[in-house]
């Protein structure tokens, strides 16, 4: 255990979320004892209480009390060899700044008191002739797969988080959803609050308190009325956007129990009880100039689903019309 220290934000750190500062620094210090810690006020940000989800920047002092100990220089915590290769034959594109993965279905990207294998933890994997491990700039829910962007360096990392923030980045999302929206293309405009179902860990429709959440859909196929495939674009990256919103119009993504409840687990293919929302292309900024674009084949499961629904990838492009609507 160490004694209670002043640690200064390092230029390498780049800006990252608090809990994922001290995951890096402190692999050993479960999540809910980072919380606990947080709460009564142990850990602070410049003298100030600070919150998990806060983000600290380089130069910025954190009061840490007396903690686990992060693991000797040199050493990192040790990646299993299957999740080695998982990770590896799931990179879509690298270069000398991005690593984009296609993020398998069920992998959650960061720790918590539910999630003790996760992608934050296997990172190493994924150094290849890098000095440093990539950083993570953005996140999808566990049971969401596709595209995935890494940062290779503490000035690409802060870049992308810049685009994402910015929203300068234009992110296609494929799902199947119970039942065929009316109309088969649209605008979906409802503000998001945090705090509903068990826990507080769905959100809900709040016009006076939520944060406004905007999506776009069209229907690119349909299963006559009972399932349709979806191409959503999120103009907002609200929690659980997309999932609330096709629910909201009464069109839940199938498998998604949470917001769907029963209706979302349509009797249709061997996987119905998965969800099916797949992160299927970006396009972003490239720290090093021009527009990188990366699209992910879907994950076995839903690619199942298609081929029994008689679905192509290769159907016409639903992104030309969501850009018409937008």
């Amino acid at each position: 255990m160490s004694a209670v220290d002043t640690v200064t934000v390092r230029d390498e750190d780049g800006t990252v979320r608090l809990d994922r500062w001290f995951k890096r620094h402190y692999p050993a210090l479960a999540h809910a004892r980072l919380e606990k810690l947080l709460r009564t006020g142990q850990i602070r940000v410049d003298g100030r209480r600070a919150r998990a989800a806060d983000r600290v920047e380089p130069g910025q002092a954190i009061r840490v009390p007396p903690l686990p100990e992060a693991p000797p220089p040199g050493m990192t915590p040790r990646v299993r060899p299957e999740d080695a290769a998982l990770l590896r034959a799931a990179v879509l594109h690298r270069d000398e700044a991005v690593i984009v993965l296609n993020k398998p279905t069920g992998l959650a990207v960061q720790g918590g008191t539910k999630a003790e294998r996760h992608l934050d933890a296997m990172l190493d994997a994924l150094r290849f002739d890098a000095p440093e491990r990539p950083r993570l700039v953005h996140r999808l829910d566990k049971d969401t797969s596709g595209v995935l962007v890494l940062a290779r360096s503490a000035t690409a990392a802060a870049f992308l988080t810049r685009a994402f923030r910015e929203k300068t980045t234009e992110k296609i999302y494929w799902a199947v959803v119970v039942g065929m929206p009316k109309p088969p293309q649209g605008r979906i405009q409802l503000a998001l609050a945090k705090g509903g179902g068990r826990g507080g860990e769905r959100v809900h429709a709040d016009a006076e308190n939520g944060r406004d959440a905007v999506t776009y859909y069209s229907v690119v196929e349909s299963a006559g009325d009972r399932a349709s495939w979806l191409a959503l674009m999120p103009v907002t990256g609200r929690t659980h956007q997309l999932r609330a919103h096709c629910a909201a119009i009464g069109t839940p993504i199938l498998g998604d129990g949470k917001y769907g409840g029963a209706a979302a687990h349509l009797a249709i293919g061997a996987a119905a009880h998965r969800l099916h929302l797949h992160a299927r292309a970006l396009a972003i900024p490239h720290p090093a100039g021009g527009t990188l674009r990366v699209t992910a084949p879907l994950p076995p499961h839903m690619a199942r689903l298609w081929e029994f629904l008689g679905f192509g990838e290769d159907a016409p492009d639903p992104f030309a019309a969501l850009e018409r609507l937008a």
